[in-house]
């Protein structure tokens, strides 16, 4: 990270808040942005970006949270929040797109109001990778189904989350976390291990190989789907339409 720039995360749950601190420019919105990345990967119920410490040097800077909410709003599907901007920031902030894309609020608590209250329903579960994981994903998406009223999803969320947790056990080897999240026009669902090794489907010759056919059933049940780095390992995440 830029040494122009800081950031301190603290899960504060339901709410992740990051505070920045330093110089924001051209020059330190990469850093900005692998910070939020990290943490949205990680998939929190809600995102708090407090400004309070910031000095922003360049108004072009600030669209580095307009992306991230965009990227939020998309997957993980987390809300995420801008609190206490200095006053010429958030006089910035208005005149630009970011303001219409990302919320503003003017101090922390009042932000991590609105980020939790807009956050999605989520079930969350820690596996073992066992034989009888894929078994409890499937538990998983009837207890999710049923709780959030879309049982027609039972059977392709059944099946993408088998695959993906499968697929863990088969390759990674390392405990996993599965999530599922409903925010319409999606149910997504997501499985985080230990292992960097990318995920993806079998192309060509692959065909003929044991790895990576049960990530074209994926593909061909799914809107979208994809293998994000977090940490020392990975999310697979796919999502489903939820209409």
């Amino acid at each position: 990270m830029s040494t122009r720039i800081r950031c301190e995360v603290r899960d504060e749950s339901p709410v992740t808040v990051v505070r920045l601190a330093g110089a924001l420019d051209l020059g330190t919105t990469r850093a900005v942005h692998e910070v939020l990345d990290r943490c949205l990967a990680a998939q929190p119920d809600a995102l708090v970006v407090d400004l309070e410490d910031v000095h922003v040097i360049e108004p072009l800077a600030l669209s580095v949270f307009a992306a991230a909410c965009r990227r939020a709003d998309d997957w993980p599907a987390v809300p995420l929040v801008l609190s206490a901007p200095p006053r010429e920031a958030a006089a910035w902030l208005n005149e630009t797109t970011a303001c219409r894309v990302v919320p503003v609020r003017g101090d922390r608590a009042e932000a991590a109001a609105l980020a939790g209250a807009e956050a999605s329903p989520r079930l969350r579960a820690r596996l073992e990778p066992v034989a009888g994981a894929c078994r409890r994903a499937r538990e998983l998406v009837t207890e999710a189904c049923g709780r959030w009223n879309v049982p027609e999803l039972v059977g392709p969320a059944s099946l993408v989350l088998s695959e993906l947790v499968g697929n863990v056990v088969r390759h990674a080897g390392t405990p996993m976390q599965v999530t599922l999240t409903l925010r319409r026009p999606y149910l997504r669902v997501a499985v985080m291990d230990g292992s960097p090794a990318d995920a993806r489907a079998a192309t060509g010759r692959d065909l003929e190989s044991e790895g990576g056919r049960g990530l074209m059933l994926v593909r061909e049940l799914t809107q979208r789907w994809g293998s994000t780095p977090v940490g020392a390992g990975k999310v697979v995440w796919a999502m489903l339409p939820a209409n």
